[in-house]
């Protein structure tokens, strides 16, 4: 794994940027996946797309 510290001469300031984002947001915890946070998650989300009729086609 590459240290974000790394210098890189060839790339732009704004790339560099973007690659210690990309490093930093890799670090963040995931959720958990599967099982019952999953299936809340499916729940929340297809109950509240029925309250919003204009969001269908």
């Amino acid at each position: 794994m590459s240290d974000p510290s790394d210098d890189h001469p060839d790339e732009t300031p704004m790339q560099k940027a973007l690659r210690l984002k990309k490093a930093a947001v890799d670090l963040r915890p995931k959720p958990p996946r599967g099982g019952r946070f999953q299936r809340e998650q499916a729940a929340a989300h297809a109950s509240g797309s029925k309250s919003k009729p204009w969001m269908s086609r």
